[in-house]
Protein backbone atom coordinates (compact mmCIF):
# COMPACT_ATOMS: atom_id res chain seq x y z
CA UNK A 1 0.00 0.00 0.00
CA UNK A 2 1.27 3.50 -0.85
CA UNK A 3 0.63 6.08 2.06
CA UNK A 4 0.85 9.88 0.64
CA UNK A 5 2.05 12.40 3.37
CA UNK A 6 2.90 15.94 3.32
CA UNK A 7 6.02 15.09 4.43
CA UNK A 8 6.53 12.90 1.56
CA UNK A 9 5.38 15.31 -0.85
CA UNK A 10 7.87 18.15 0.38
CA UNK A 11 10.60 15.63 -0.47
CA UNK A 12 9.56 14.93 -3.97
CA UNK A 13 8.00 18.57 -5.60
CA UNK A 14 6.40 17.35 -8.90
CA UNK A 15 6.10 20.00 -11.37
CA UNK A 16 2.47 21.43 -11.44
CA UNK A 17 2.07 21.08 -14.98
CA UNK A 18 1.35 17.65 -14.92
CA UNK A 19 -1.83 18.76 -13.47
CA UNK A 20 -2.75 21.87 -15.36
CA UNK A 21 -6.31 21.78 -16.58
CA UNK A 22 -7.41 21.43 -20.00
CA UNK A 23 -11.33 22.70 -21.30
CA UNK A 24 -12.94 20.20 -22.04
CA UNK A 25 -13.67 21.28 -25.50
CA UNK A 26 -10.23 20.54 -26.31
CA UNK A 27 -10.38 16.92 -25.27
CA UNK A 28 -9.69 14.67 -27.58
CA UNK A 29 -12.60 11.72 -28.34
CA UNK A 30 -9.88 9.30 -26.54
CA UNK A 31 -8.80 11.44 -24.21
CA UNK A 32 -8.35 11.33 -20.73
CA UNK A 33 -7.54 14.84 -19.33
CA UNK A 34 -4.66 15.77 -16.79
CA UNK A 35 -7.28 17.04 -14.32
CA UNK A 36 -8.95 13.79 -14.13
CA UNK A 37 -6.24 12.64 -11.58
CA UNK A 38 -7.28 11.67 -8.32
CA UNK A 39 -4.90 12.68 -5.13
CA UNK A 40 -1.61 10.78 -5.50
CA UNK A 41 -2.65 10.16 -9.09
CA UNK A 42 -0.85 11.31 -12.36
CA UNK A 43 -2.70 11.14 -15.78
CA UNK A 44 0.55 9.92 -18.46
CA UNK A 45 -0.74 12.78 -20.55
CA UNK A 46 0.73 13.48 -23.91
CA UNK A 47 0.43 17.00 -23.68
CA UNK A 48 3.50 17.31 -21.48
CA UNK A 49 6.70 15.33 -20.97
CA UNK A 50 5.03 12.44 -19.39
CA UNK A 51 4.14 11.24 -22.16
CA UNK A 52 7.53 9.78 -22.78
CA UNK A 53 6.22 6.92 -20.82
CA UNK A 54 3.59 6.27 -23.67
CA UNK A 55 4.09 3.21 -26.34
CA UNK A 56 3.44 6.31 -29.20
CA UNK A 57 6.18 8.42 -28.17
CA UNK A 58 8.89 8.27 -30.17
CA UNK A 59 11.91 6.37 -28.27
CA UNK A 60 13.98 4.32 -30.89
CA UNK A 61 15.46 0.97 -29.13
CA UNK A 62 17.27 -1.84 -30.64
CA UNK A 63 15.74 -4.79 -29.45
CA UNK A 64 16.91 -8.71 -30.69
CA UNK A 65 19.11 -6.67 -33.40
CA UNK A 66 16.37 -4.83 -35.09
CA UNK A 67 15.63 -1.21 -34.55
CA UNK A 68 12.26 0.27 -33.51
CA UNK A 69 11.15 3.59 -33.84
CA UNK A 70 8.66 3.27 -30.61
CA UNK A 71 7.19 0.31 -28.61
CA UNK A 72 3.96 1.04 -30.94
CA UNK A 73 5.20 0.31 -34.12
CA UNK A 74 6.70 -2.79 -32.21
CA UNK A 75 3.38 -3.71 -31.44
CA UNK A 76 1.35 -2.83 -34.64
CA UNK A 77 4.31 -4.79 -36.92
CA UNK A 78 3.33 -7.62 -35.75
CA UNK A 79 0.07 -7.96 -37.48
CA UNK A 80 1.73 -7.68 -40.30
CA UNK A 81 3.60 -10.52 -42.68
CA UNK A 82 6.69 -11.45 -41.95
CA UNK A 83 7.85 -12.87 -45.65
CA UNK A 84 6.25 -13.67 -48.74
CA UNK A 85 5.59 -17.78 -47.00
CA UNK A 86 3.69 -15.99 -44.59
CA UNK A 87 -0.23 -17.08 -44.86
CA UNK A 88 -1.02 -13.32 -44.08
CA UNK A 89 1.09 -12.66 -47.20
CA UNK A 90 -1.15 -15.40 -49.34
CA UNK A 91 -4.32 -14.22 -48.02
CA UNK A 92 -6.81 -14.07 -51.30
CA UNK A 93 -8.27 -10.53 -51.47
CA UNK A 94 -6.52 -8.95 -48.62
CA UNK A 95 -4.12 -5.76 -49.47
CA UNK A 96 -1.79 -4.84 -46.39
CA UNK A 97 -1.14 -0.60 -47.01
CA UNK A 98 2.44 -1.03 -45.33
CA UNK A 99 5.26 -3.29 -44.83
CA UNK A 100 5.83 -4.90 -41.33
CA UNK A 101 9.45 -2.86 -42.00
CA UNK A 102 7.45 0.71 -42.26
CA UNK A 103 5.59 0.21 -39.22
CA UNK A 104 8.34 -0.79 -37.49
CA UNK A 105 9.51 2.56 -38.00
CA UNK A 106 6.60 4.13 -37.14
CA UNK A 107 5.37 6.42 -33.67
CA UNK A 108 2.04 7.48 -32.44
CA UNK A 109 -1.04 7.50 -34.27
CA UNK A 110 0.31 6.75 -37.65
CA UNK A 111 1.76 3.21 -36.28
CA UNK A 112 -1.57 2.47 -34.53
CA UNK A 113 -3.61 3.27 -37.82
CA UNK A 114 -1.13 0.76 -39.47
CA UNK A 115 -1.73 -1.58 -36.97
CA UNK A 116 -5.65 -1.14 -36.89
CA UNK A 117 -5.48 -1.61 -40.83
CA UNK A 118 -3.69 -5.26 -40.30
CA UNK A 119 -6.06 -5.99 -37.66
CA UNK A 120 -8.89 -5.70 -39.60
CA UNK A 121 -7.65 -7.83 -42.22
CA UNK A 122 -6.61 -10.37 -39.99
CA UNK A 123 -10.28 -10.53 -39.25
CA UNK A 124 -11.02 -10.59 -42.83
CA UNK A 125 -9.36 -13.81 -43.13
CA UNK A 126 -10.31 -15.50 -39.51
CA UNK A 127 -6.59 -14.99 -38.20
CA UNK A 128 -6.33 -14.54 -34.82
CA UNK A 129 -2.58 -14.61 -33.64
CA UNK A 130 0.36 -12.25 -34.46
CA UNK A 131 3.98 -13.35 -35.75
CA UNK A 132 7.47 -12.50 -34.06
CA UNK A 133 10.89 -14.05 -35.56
CA UNK A 134 8.56 -16.60 -37.19
CA UNK A 135 6.66 -17.52 -33.93
CA UNK A 136 2.28 -17.52 -34.06
CA UNK A 137 0.82 -16.04 -30.50
CA UNK A 138 -1.98 -15.11 -29.21
CA UNK A 139 -2.49 -11.37 -28.80
CA UNK A 140 -5.07 -11.20 -26.61
CA UNK A 141 -4.58 -13.30 -23.89
CA UNK A 142 -5.50 -13.17 -20.30
CA UNK A 143 -2.28 -15.03 -19.00
CA UNK A 144 0.88 -13.36 -19.36
CA UNK A 145 2.35 -15.52 -22.35
CA UNK A 146 5.07 -14.52 -25.25
CA UNK A 147 3.40 -11.79 -26.41
CA UNK A 148 3.45 -10.01 -22.78
CA UNK A 149 6.78 -10.88 -22.41
CA UNK A 150 7.16 -9.13 -26.01
CA UNK A 151 5.86 -6.06 -25.04
CA UNK A 152 7.70 -6.30 -21.37
CA UNK A 153 11.06 -6.64 -23.18
CA UNK A 154 10.27 -4.01 -25.75
CA UNK A 155 9.82 -1.27 -22.98
CA UNK A 156 12.94 -2.49 -20.76
CA UNK A 157 14.35 -1.90 -23.89
CA UNK A 158 12.75 1.59 -24.29
CA UNK A 159 13.82 2.51 -20.86
CA UNK A 160 17.43 1.12 -20.74
CA UNK A 161 18.14 2.86 -24.55
CA UNK A 162 16.30 6.48 -23.76
CA UNK A 163 17.95 8.12 -20.22
CA UNK A 164 15.37 10.94 -20.26
CA UNK A 165 12.52 8.05 -20.24
CA UNK A 166 14.27 6.44 -17.26
CA UNK A 167 14.83 10.13 -15.59
CA UNK A 168 11.38 10.91 -16.45
CA UNK A 169 9.69 8.05 -14.89
CA UNK A 170 12.11 8.12 -11.76
CA UNK A 171 10.64 11.58 -11.30
CA UNK A 172 7.13 10.57 -10.82
CA UNK A 173 8.00 9.32 -7.47
CA UNK A 174 5.32 6.99 -5.55
CA UNK A 175 2.41 8.29 -7.64
CA UNK A 176 0.01 6.59 -9.02
CA UNK A 177 0.07 6.31 -12.94
CA UNK A 178 -2.70 6.56 -14.89
CA UNK A 179 -3.62 6.23 -18.34
CA UNK A 180 -4.74 9.61 -20.99
CA UNK A 181 -6.81 7.04 -23.28
CA UNK A 182 -10.06 4.96 -22.42
CA UNK A 183 -9.01 1.59 -21.87
CA UNK A 184 -10.93 -1.18 -23.27
CA UNK A 185 -13.17 -3.04 -20.44
CA UNK A 186 -11.49 -5.98 -20.13
CA UNK A 187 -7.82 -5.68 -21.43
CA UNK A 188 -4.70 -8.21 -21.74
CA UNK A 189 -1.83 -7.04 -18.88
CA UNK A 190 0.31 -6.13 -22.01
CA UNK A 191 -2.52 -2.98 -22.41
CA UNK A 192 -1.58 -1.51 -19.62
CA UNK A 193 1.77 0.56 -19.48
CA UNK A 194 0.96 2.64 -16.93
CA UNK A 195 0.80 -0.52 -14.14
CA UNK A 196 4.12 -2.51 -16.10
CA UNK A 197 5.60 1.29 -15.76
CA UNK A 198 5.04 1.39 -12.16
CA UNK A 199 6.51 -2.36 -11.83
CA UNK A 200 9.45 -1.31 -13.15
CA UNK A 201 9.99 2.00 -11.43
CA UNK A 202 9.74 -0.09 -8.25
CA UNK A 203 12.34 -2.31 -9.17
CA UNK A 204 14.61 1.28 -10.53
CA UNK A 205 13.89 3.06 -6.65
CA UNK A 206 14.94 -0.56 -5.28
CA UNK A 207 18.11 -0.99 -6.94
CA UNK A 208 19.23 2.89 -6.48
CA UNK A 209 18.63 3.02 -2.92
CA UNK A 210 20.55 1.33 -0.73
CA UNK A 211 17.58 1.97 2.42
CA UNK A 212 15.49 -0.50 0.24
CA UNK A 213 15.74 -4.14 0.36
Amino acid sequence: MIVFSAAADAQKPYPARWWTPVPEDQKAWWEILPQAAKPGEVILSKRNELGILSNFAATPFTFRGQRYASVEGFWQMMFYPEGPDDPRAKAPGITWPHTRAEVAQMTAFEAKDAGDAGEANMRKVGIDWVTFEGKRMQYRSKTRAEHYRLVIGAMRAKLEQNPKVREILLQTGDLVLMPDHIEDPDPSEEWLYFKIWMDIRSELQGKSSPHRN
